[in-house]
C-alpha cells in the first residue's frame, strides 16, 4: 500500500512525469505544451508555500499526486480550496485517488477551509464517480470552455462543504503554519486506512 507525504520541490521530476501524459495525450488538462521542470517546480512550491500538496509513494517512488490551491482571488474566497489529483495509470481505480483526496481535505480542514471545489474536462465518467463517491454535488457545467484535443470541451465543477461555516469565520492557516508531525499523522492515517 501507498504511504502519503508532503510533497517537497524535490520531487517535482517525478511529479511531472506523471502530469506530462495528461496534457500530451487527454484533454483532463487544458494545457498545451508540457510545463519545463523549472515551471513545474516553481509552481510547487508557490502551492506548498499555502496549501497541501501531497504525493503516494509506493516502494520508492511517486505514484500520484494531489494538492490544493485557492478557488478565487477576491478576500471573501479565502475559505475555498480548488483540488487536484493525478495518478500514474498503473495505480488508478485502486482506491489511491480517494485515499489523497481524504488526505487532503483532512488537512484543509485543520487550516479552516470550508468548502473545496474540483473542475473536471468533460466526458470523464472516472472522475465523476470519484467526486461522487466522496460527497461532491454537482455544482454547473460551463459548455464550450476549452479548446482541446480538436474539439470544444466542456467542464463540470463539483463542490464538498468541509466546513462548518462559523460566523466569523476562523482564519485560514497556511500550511506553514501546521506541525509537519499534525500533517505526517494525517498522512499516515489515511495511508493506513
Amino acid at each position: 500500500m501507498p504511504h502519503l507525504r508532503l510533497a517537497t520541490p524535490a520531487d517535482a521530476a517525478e511529479i511531472l512525469e506523471i502530469y506530462a501524459p495528461y496534457v500530451e495525450n487527454t484533454s483532463v488538462s487544458f494545457e498545451y505544451p508540457v510545463p519545463t521542470l523549472e515551471e513545474f517546480t516553481a509552481r510547487i512550491a508557490e502551492v506548498c508555500a499555502e496549501y497541501p500538496y501531497l504525493v503516494a509513494v509506493k516502494d520508492g517512488a511517486i505514484v500520484g499526486y494531489a494538492y490544493a490551491h485557492r478557488h478565487k482571488e477576491r478576500a471573501a474566497y479565502g475559505w475555498n480550496a480548488e483540488l487536484s489529483v493525478y495518478l500514474r495509470p498503473e495505480v488508478q481505480g485502486r482506491g489511491l485517488g480517494k485515499m489523497l483526496y481524504r488526505a487532503l481535505m483532512a488537512i484543509l480542514v485543520r487550516q479552516n477551509v470550508q468548502t473545496v471545489y474540483a473542475c473536471v474536462t468533460m466526458p470523464n465518467d472516472k472522475s465523476v464517480a470519484l467526486h461522487t463517491s466522496l460527497g461532491f454535488d454537482p455544482a454547473g457545467v460551463w459548455s464550450n470552455a476549452g479548446f482541446k484535443r480538436g474539439r470544444w470541451r466542456d467542464v463540470a465543477w463539483f463542490e464538498k462543504s468541509i466546513g462548518t461555516y462559523a460566523v466569523p469565520p476562523k482564519a485560514f492557516t497556511p500550511i506553514t503554519e501546521i506541525s509537519a508531525k499534525e500533517i505526517a499523522e494525517i498522512c499516515a492515517s489515511y495511508s493506513e486506512s
